[in-house]
């Protein structure tokens, strides 16, 4: 996974669920902002990378013998599935997920253990070694949060995928049994994804306040790649934390850089809106949170965690009506069907709970669409809509605490 971070002290349901992503939705929001050539050169202050050391992808002799000596011969279609068993089967590798430190590829093989950018980046590396095609993949998904060090921290997700036989398709996706739902893809660079694994490092040094280090790694993400959004917010979140006036300035201007890149990064938003709240700017705090509620408004996930809110607060009316707002703007969604199926069913309108049911199982039974289940290994002919899980982190800055009087 890949991170976001926004800083912690009371942060609005509003803010959190404004992150989760729709379709190509953006923030109607004009920021004024412009490139300022002087401030961007003194964030991105550096001619190559500054970690030649670090080789997320490296395959020690060890590694290859061991992938050798199961799966290094065999069709396309049969490498890809011994690889799956040397990975994640109990009589092999049984690799565990965590979603904790971020790892390069020979850590994951001793370790055993990985969140999704690490061992997403173990199999590329195999899938690669054994003449596979394989190649990193975002997926745009409901993201998930974590409290870590003051930090709320955004998860969000990578897989891998390649093609075999021409036609066919393949998709590996590590992570925790999750929530079916439908989602789009985006297949990245080699070098998209090294920033993706220093921009979990620099998130992973911000949660234990190691101020400089996190710049480093953020800064070093960004040279790899200039537009990552999420980089930029978590860079301008660095400059805030380290709360000096002079660095003021920087992180306005990072968040700034993160919205212009993604008109529908909420986070960035989020961050800005906390910031000037901060600073005394109390009227265009209120703007940006403004422009985020309209932006939740026609987001059709936001609907639907306020509906899963209401439903385990055993309001089933208030559940009803969020849910039906998510279905409204995307009917496709099996998701949507089946929390109507089950809040009906708890208002005992039985006919219709059977109607979402079934909606929802014709849904499930489209190959465009990913089911959960034990195996890691997806194979799909021809292009389709792909599946959840966590590749990443990104990083925001906490409501302050207000007065009484406030």
């Amino acid at each position: 996974m890949f991170k976001l971070t926004t800083d912690l002290i009371r942060l609005p349901l509003v803010l959190a669920l404004g992150i989760i992503l729709a379709g190509c939705q953006t923030i109607n929001l004009e920021t004024e902002f412009v490139v300022d050539a002087a401030m961007h050169d003194h964030i991105l202050d550096q001619n190559r990378d500054a970690f030649p050391e670090i080789n997320p992808l490296l395959l020690t002799d060890d590694m290859k013998q061991f992938v050798d000596g199961y799966a290094g011969s065999g069709t396309d279609s049969t490498k890809v599935k011994k690889l799956q068993a040397l990975l994640f089967e109990e009589q092999f590798l049984n690799i565990q997920y965590q979603n904790l430190g971020t790892e390069t590829a020979e850590g994951v093989f001793n370790s055993r253990t990985g969140n999704c950018l690490s061992v997403i980046g173990l199999y590329v590396a195999l899938a690669r070694y054994l003449d596979l095609d394989a190649v990193f993949q975002t997926v745009s998904i409901q993201p998930t949060w974590d409290m870590r060090g003051g930090l709320l921290v955004l998860s969000q997700h990578i897989n891998a995928t390649g093609r075999i036989l021409g036609r066919v398709r393949y998709v590996v996706d590590f992570t925790p049994e999750v929530a079916l739902q439908q989602m789009t893809s985006k297949r990245i660079t080699d070098r998209q994804a090294r920033a993706l694994y220093f921009n979990n490092l620099g998130v992973e040094a911000l949660i234990t306040k190691d101020m400089e280090e996190a710049l480093d790694y953020f800064k070093n993400a960004l040279w790899l790649d200039p537009d990552l959004s999420i980089a930029w917010n978590n860079i301008g979140t660095t400059y805030n934390r380290m709360e000096l006036a002079e660095l003021a300035e920087l992180a306005e201007y990072s968040y700034k850089m993160s919205f212009s890149i993604d008109r529908s990064n909420a986070i960035a938003i989020s961050n800005l809106a906390k910031f000037y709240d901060a600073r005394g700017d109390r009227a265009r705090g209120d703007e940006y949170r403004r422009a985020i509620e309209r932006f939740n408004n026609r987001n059709p996930y936001y609907h639907y965690s306020q509906g899963n809110i209401a439903f385990v607060s055993n309001n089933y009316s208030q559940a009803l009506r969020s849910f039906r707002r998510a279905l409204r703007l995307e009917n496709s969604e099996p998701d949507f069907h089946m929390a109507l199926a089950r809040t009906y069913a708890r208002l005992g309108n039985n006919n219709s709970a059977l109607d979402f049911a079934k909606s929802a199982e014709e849904l499930l039974g489209n190959t465009e669409i990913y089911q959960p289940s034990n195996q890691k290994v997806r194979f799909i002919d021809g292009d389709t809509i792909l599946r959840i899980g966590s590749p990443g982190l990104s990083v925001s800055r906490p409501d302050r605490p207000r007065s009484n009087d406030e």
